[in-house]
């Protein structure tokens, strides 16, 4: 996989964990329960094992592969194709703020 499939990966994830968050959070059922709490706990685990492997597993393999700058390259492409997407939501965020 190249990295840039790696940041929409990872921008797909929190798109998909926010809709099942907005989906069962306001559910007045789990009020006063602790199975909210064990949730939410139990997904940040989840969210930094998976965002630990999108943005890690392959350039730690390129590194002890002694092929250092392909593995800072992969890493940097990861980042900065992710910070265009958090860029791009940030900037639907405002317009449909101000629409």
């Amino acid at each position: 996989m190249n990295p840039y499939v790696h940041a929409v990966l990872a921008a797909l994830y929190i798109v998909a964990v926010v809709f099942v968050m907005s989906t069962f959070v306001d559910t007045p059922a789990l009020e006063g329960t602790l199975l909210l709490p064990v949730a939410m706990l139990s997904l940040l685990v989840l969210s930094v094992a998976v965002m630990a492997f999108l943005f890690g597993y392959r350039p730690f393999q390129l590194y002890f592969d002694n092929r250092k700058q392909e593995a800072l390259r992969f890493f940097a492409t990861t980042v900065l194709t992710f910070a265009f997407l958090v860029a791009i939501y940030i900037g639907l965020l405002f317009f449909a703020a101000s629409a």
